[in-house]
Parts: structure tokens; sequence; C-alpha cells
């Protein structure tokens, strides 16, 4: 029964024109549920393994007016066209590959046409799984290290593979093939590897085992077949050694020949046998236990084989000797040991060469890469030589060695018999040294020892290195040594450090820095090297001028080394001279110059050294100034108060200047005062005393205590004369003759008329060629006090002269007393000292005596004194 769902405008319409047009219904599909193989493709499932080209469904629906209908398939934009129809039969056809593990469900939009209507219905198509999945193993490849004395049944690693199936097809199951060849077994479900109960791992025998790993999937049906996947890979096992082995020997078996030429003493062969545990290994000794027949001897320390007896004595072809050897401690232990059977044959034909073979037959070059530095002793595994001389007895006989740079490799055997198997040892690691040399080349030479015909060989060694951090920063200097303005702002460059590692890639990177008690005020850039100044750091020469640290250069493995920084603040003319006193007043003494002194604080030359000069006096042309002292003094024409007076009405002599201190720095600092000089005229009296009292005349109390000073001295010294006067006198029982005593004598040199009221304070020595005169017993007896000053006196006895034994000496210099030329004045006045100090009755005492003294050497014709 067919119905109406809506009222529309359009059924409206057909209503209205019932009589002329009958209405129509929109066909339909059939639903025959999710096994059905037609209808609307509801709930249809496919196997990913569905061929192309196969017919998986019809579509099938009815339209209720019985108009034939027609069917399509669409998809969304974007999705994939798994599927064709034919419109009129609605038979569905697979035209795209499933794949499940890529997608897993397909949506497909189904739709009927009875020309006039059509209906649409999206549906979605499971792909059902199949196995065509294989396990994959991940994380590879797999490289396992295992210590050598790991127990047994103890666990390595464990290996992982996944299948994208489900179901049994993405179980896995591993297992390891050759099961019962190798040394190790997998648990089948968690993949777990383990050393194989009761088993044990050698390094000294077997360094790397190869485990062939299978994982294998459930299995499931791959096109109507049952189907098993599996995949395989490889496990790497690295045994690393442990100390347990005992030394063995290397390059056997060993054949060594003696010829019927070969002279007793020489070498046949040399036996190398080195410690199984190559980590550290001990120095090994060898002996022969037995088979030399007293004709052969062994090197304890080389391994060297020597034939002791010539070969026309040796009774036997061939000798087998048993040589030991073992390893010996670095305490001196002798311990494990080995055996090593050494023939001997004795031959004398020579018709091959010495020829080098590798693992593929006759070979003339052979290559390996390494690291730089390898240790000392250690043997190079990657080449594998064998070299070989196929004559027997002294015609095998070569010797090997090494051509190019030396001492860096050697080889064992140097000496062999027949064959032997090459081997390389590192003798000098320091010398394999990548910044050096890239590539190490050598030529391995075969030579025979005692054939004319010295055939020989040679292969090419090439050895490529690899770089490590084995080299240090360097700076390239020590020191460096800097100097910066003292006026630079903060963030100066001051000094560029540069540091250089020869090793390559991060190693070779250097990061800066700076440390020490000097430092404070710098800054260094981590990878220039370049030192400048805090921002905030302000630089002063008379502060501190002198700083000194250490810069550090550090590579990524912390290896570093140090260099020190010496850095010189340099001055600055910055500072303006300044006088160190009060000069406003100064008082000068005519002929005697005043001085002024000014410091400059500045640090150095010439910034401190200071130039004086006078900017202006009245009146002018008075005064010069020494420019480097400042010592001030008058024209030289000036001798006088006269001539000052003369020069201006200025009666007090008190005249000012402005005097200047200036700088030789750039620019120049300077610095002006105001000086008034006092000028005064010298006093009459000259000399040290004057000098003294002069300069102290600012201070009366220093000169009064330094004047009763030498008063008291001189009062002491007078007692002592006249005491030592008086016991020689005592002593004297007879009058010597006045020639004698005057001969003896030396005359002093004369004095100044200054001087002389001194000089009568002395035993007088004209007084005393006078002694026997009358005139002068009565004026001056030698154990009076001559500082006595009194007039004449009447003529007394005559005491009797001194014995000449007391006489003064020429040797001994003259009783001194200092002199004062001048007398102490009021600090402000200076008036010439009276001449009368001494009294008139002291001059005419010394006057007469002169007198009567000239008249004396006249008549005796003496030299005036």
């Amino acid at each position: 029964m067919k119905h109406v769902r809506h009222f529309t405008p359009s059924l409206f319409l057909s209503l209205v024109h019932v009589c002329l047009v009958q209405a129509n219904y929109a066909p339909y599909f059939f639903d025959n549920g999710a096994r059905s193989t037609n209808g609307n493709m509801a709930l249809l499932s496919l196997s990913e393994d569905t061929p192309v080209g196969t017919h998986v469904y019809t579509l099938n629906g009815t339209d209720p007016e019985g108009d034939p209908v027609t069917y399509d398939l669409t998809y969304e934009a974007g999705s994939r066209r798994y599927f064709s129809v034919d419109k009129n039969l609605g038979n569905v056809t697979l035209i795209e590959e499933l794949d499940r593990e890529k997608e897993d469900e397909i949506e497909v939009i189904v739709s009927i046409s009875d020309g006039l209507s059509t209906v649409s219905e999206k549906v979605r198509i499971l792909v059902m799984d199949a196995n065509d999945e294989s396990p994959e193993f991940i994380n590879t490849p797999y490289i396992v290290e295992v210590p050598e004395n790991t127990p047994s049944s103890s666990s390595i690693f464990k290996i992982e593979a996944v299948d994208k199936d489900t179901g049994s097809g993405g179980s896995i199951t591993y297992f390891l093939q050759n099961i019962h060849a190798n040394k190790f077994t997998i648990d089948r479900h968690s993949g777990v590897l383990r050393i194989k109960t009761g088993v044990t791992l050698d390094y000294e025998k077997s360094r790397t085992h190869f485990v062939v790993v299978v994982a294998k999937d459930g299995g499931g049906k791959l096109r109507g077949d049952n189907k098993v996947f599996s995949a395989t890979t490889t496990v790497t096992i690295n045994v690393e050694d442990v100390q347990d082995t005992p030394p063995m020997f290397i390059g056997t078996p060993y054949y060594g020949y003696v010829y019927e030429d070969t002279l007793a003493g020489s070498e046949v062969l040399t036996v190398v046998a080195l410690d199984g545990d190559r980590g550290k290994p001990n120095s090994i000794h060898y002996c022969i236990v037995n088979g030399d027949e007293g004709s052969f001897e062994i090197s304890n320390t080389t391994g060297a084989i020597s034939v002791i007896k010539s070969p026309n004595q040796l009774k036997k072809e061939v000798y087998e000797l048993k040589v030991q050897a073992s390893e010996v401690s670095q305490e001196g232990d002798i311990s494990e040991h080995t055996f090593a059977v050494v023939t001997i044959r004795v031959v004398d034909l020579n018709n091959h060469p010495p020829t080098f073979y590798g693992e593929n037959g006759p070979q003339n070059r052979f290559e390996l890469t390494m690291y730089e530095h390898p240790p000392e002793g250690e043997i190079l595994r990657g080449l594998k030589i064998t070299v070989n001389d196929s004559d027997q007895g002294a015609n095998a006989k070569f010797n090997l060695r090494l051509v190019g740079p030396g001492g860096i490799f050697r080889v064992v055997p140097q000496t062999v018999l027949n064959e032997a198997q090459v081997t390389i040892i590192v003798e000098n690691s320091a010398s394999i040294d990548y910044e050096k040399f890239k590539v190490l080349t050598f030529k391995l030479l075969a030579i025979e020892v005692n054939t004319p015909e010295k055939f020989s060989s040679t292969a090419d060694i090439v050895i490529r290195l690899l770089d490590t951090n084995d080299n240090v920063p360097k700076f390239s200097s020590d020191y460096y040594i800097a100097r910066i303005p003292e006026n630079s702002p903060g963030g100066s460059n001051v000094v560029a450090v540069t540091a250089t590692d020869p090793d390559s890639g991060l190693w070779g990177e250097i990061k800066y820095s700076i440390y020490g008690t000097g430092a404070d005020l710098f800054l260094i850039h981590p990878s220039t090297g370049i030192i400048y100044t805090q921002p905030w750091a302000v630089l002063d020469a008379e502060v501190n001028s002198k700083y000194n640290f250490y810069v550090k250069a550090e590579d990524t493995d912390g290896k570093y080394s140090l260099a020190e920084v010496f850095i010189t603040v340099l001055d600055v003319n910055d500072h303006s001279p300044e006088f160190n006193e009060n000069i406003q007043e100064k008082t000068m003494i005519i002929g005697s110059p005043v001085k002024i002194e000014a410091i400059d604080q500045d640090a150095e030359e010439p910034n401190n050294i200071v130039d004086y000069s006078i900017m202006q006096a009245d009146p002018a042309n008075v005064f010069d100034i020494d420019q480097s002292t400042g010592e001030i003094k008058l024209k030289s024409y000036i001798r006088s108060l006269d001539i000052i007076h003369n020069i201006t009405k200025n009666k007090d002599c008190i005249w000012s200047l402005v005097v200047q201190a200036k700088d030789r720095g750039s620019p120049s600092f300077s610095t002006t005062a105001v000086l008034k000089i006092d000028i005064t005229e010298e006093t009459l009296h000259k000399g040290p005393m004057a000098a003294f009292l002069m300069q102290t005349k600012d201070n009366p109390m220093k000169a009064l205590g330094v004047l009763a000073g030498v008063m008291g001295i001189m009062v002491l010294i007078t007692i002592m004369i006249s005491t030592a006067m008086f016991w020689r006198n005592k002593r004297s029982n007879k009058i010597m003759p006045v020639r004698r005593i005057i001969k003896k004598r030396q005359i002093p040199p004369s004095r100044t008329v200054r001087m002389e009221w001194l000089k009568f304070k002395r035993p007088s020595n004209a007084a005393e060629k006078f002694v026997v005169e009358d005139d002068v017993k009565s004026l001056h007896n030698e154990n009076s006090n001559n500082n006595i000053q009194v007039t004449p006196v009447p003529p007394m006895a005559p005491l009797p002269p001194p014995p000449p034994a007391l006489a003064p000496r020429s040797d001994a210099p003259g009783w001194r007393v200092p002199t004062v030329s001048g007398s102490l004045t009021p600090k402000h006045t200076i008036k010439p000292p009276k001449k009368k100090g001494h009294g008139s009755a002291h001059n005419a005492l010394v006057s007469e005596l002169k007198m009567r003294f000239e008249k004396r050497n006249a008549a005796t014709g003496e030299p005036h004194i």
C-alpha cells in the first residue's frame, strides 16, 4: 500500500492534477542480512587477501511501480575507490588490493535509482586480517658486550620483534639457528638471550660470537593456504677480556733452519710469547726445557734461539726444542707458563724468495684503521699477515723489518725460518699522533739472511689514524703583558689571549676563564679570549698601577692550561701640582737662594715632573728662578741692600712674587701662589757656625742649646789639657836647648784675625819658642789657664821648659775649637757684630807676642809663620 508521508506543495500540485499524473514511489534495497551476498552491502566483510577482480557482492533492490532500477557506488572525497558496480545488474567487483594493516574499514555510498528517484545509503565494509605480514626486529643492529667471566645461565640481552597481523598471525616465538653449535640459548616467548647452562666464555679462544635469531609468527590463512612467516637477525656478542689466561706463543708453529755456512753463535729464529691477558701484560721469561742436545741456546728476555755449534758438528738433521715461556710478575715471581715446540732443520737449498700472504692469498698491501696513541706493546690485530719461504733450512731464513718512521712499531719475529705469522707491535705510542700523521705508511721488508741470492720481497702497510682528545690547550705565550690608560671607560678591551688545541671537532674547542686576586676588575670572553674591564671598573694609576692574574684555557673534556697576565695601568695627567707647604713668606739673605717646592700626585713621568716660573714680580727683573729645583735668587748684579734700595723705595725689602708650578703632562696643569720674600743682608761673621745660626734664627732655643753644648766641651778639653801640662812640668828636671825644641815642632798654619782670640786659648806654638825669655815667661806659663783674659803683668821667674818628649808631635793634629763667625741676633733685625768682643788687653798681648816672634825669626833665619 502506498501512502503520502508529507504534505508538500509538490504533492498538492500532484493532487490537483491527479486526474492527469499518477504518483511515483522511490525504489529501495533489499536488506538480506550480514551473511547475504546480495542486497545493500550492509555488514559486508572481506578478507584482505581477496584477489583484485573478484565478484564480491550483488546490489539488489526494486521499485514499487516495477520500473527498472540502476545501481551506483560513490565515495567521499579523497577516499580510495576499491569497488566498481555494474549499473544494471548490480554486480560489485574488487578493483583495488586490500590491506588491513593500512585500512581496516571502507566506507561506500550505494545508490539505487528508478530514473526519477534515487535512494542512497552509506555502508561500511570490514576488511578482515590475513596472515600476510612477517615479523620485524626492532632496535637493530644488536651488539652486546659480555665479560668472559659472566656465569653460565646468565641473561645477557633481550631481543624484540613485532608482527602487524592479528591473532595467531601476530604472535611471535623465538629460536636460534644452530642451537647445538653455539654457546647461547633464547627464551622462545620473551626473547631473552642467555648463556647456556654449563658453558663459559673465553676471550682468548673467541672474542666475538655471532648468533642468528629467528622470529616466527603463529601462522594463518593467506589466499586459502595456511602460511607461516619468519624473520632472522644476527646478534654480535663481543667478549671482554679478564685476567685469567697464561702466556701464549704467537707465530707458531716455529721452524728454524741451519745452513752449512752458518757460523756458531748465529741466531736461528726468535720465538715470541705474550701474556694472554692483554689488559696489563707481564713480561715473558724464555728457556729451553729439552731437545737442544747442547747445540742451541735461547735468550731469556728476547726469545732468540741461536746455534752454538758449527753445522758440521750437528749430528741430527732435525732438532725439536721444547721452549717454555713463563710470565714474570712485577714483583719478579715466575707464575704461569706455556710451552712451544721449535723445529730446527739443517738444509742448504735456496730457490724461493719470501712471500707475503693475506687471508685470501698472496698480498702486497695491507691496510688498517685505528685510534691514535694505542697502548705500548699492543698488537695490531687487524693486520693478518703471513710470510713464507718455501725453501728449507738456512735458505728459508730471512729477516723482517719495517722501513718508515723509526721507533713507532716493531715487527715480530725479526728472524723467520720458513714461515711465520707477522705481528706488528706498538713501540712508541706518543709518535702515533693524529695531529702529526693522518696516515702512517711503512714498507714491510723480508730479506734472506745468509743466502748469496739475498732474495727479498716487500709489502705496503698503510695505517689510517682516528683522532682522540689527547692534547691540552696551549697558550701562544706563558704570559701576556698589556697596558691600558687609567681613563679608559668600563668595558674597554685590554688584551686578547690565544690558545690552540690541535684536536679535531669538539675536542678542539676552547673556553677561556680568568681567576686570581688581581682579576676582580676584568672579564674575559669565553670563546674569543678578549680580556676587557668590568663595566663598572674605574682604573687609577695612582691607587694601583699593576694587576696580574691567571687565564685558563679549557677544552670540552676539562683539559686545561694556564698563562699569567700582567696589566699596567698607564698614568694620565689628571692631577695639578700642589705646593707642599705654606709658601706665603720666605726670608732671603743676599747671595743665598730660597726654595719653593710643589708635588704632583700623578704616578709617572713626565706627568709628575714640575717646572717653576715667576709669573709676576714688582719690580720686575729682580729675581731669577731655577726651572727644575724651584730655587729663587736675586739677579747676579744685586749684591747688597744698597742696590735694592736704589731699585725700589720699599725700605723694608719685602716683595711679592706670583710663582707658578706647572707639570709636563699633556695637557699640562699648573698652580700659582703668591710668595712674599723678606730680603736681608748677610752678617759679617762667616763660617759653619754663622751658617748654622742663620739656619736656626727662627728657632733660638735650638741655637742656644747647641752653643751651650760647644762651650761645655771646650771647658772640659781645657781642663784636661791643663792637667796634662801640669803633670808634664812636674816630671821635668832640666831645661832642654831651645833650638832643639823648635826643630822637632811643626808650625801650625796661620789663623785669620777673627779667630786669634781662639788661638790664645790654646797653647801657643809661637810663644813656646820664647820660653827662655823673661817677658814671655811672665805672660804665659805652661800650667796656666789660657782662657783667662787679663792685662799684661810684670815678668816673673821663668819655669823650666817642658822636656822634648812632651813637645807636640808632627803627625798629631792640633787641638781645634769650632769657630763662630757671627753672633745670635734677634729674628727681626740683623746688625754687624761689635769688634771689641775680647777686650783691648787681650789684643795688645797678641800683637806683642807676634812682633817679638817675627824679630826672633829674623835673627835666627827661620821662616816666618
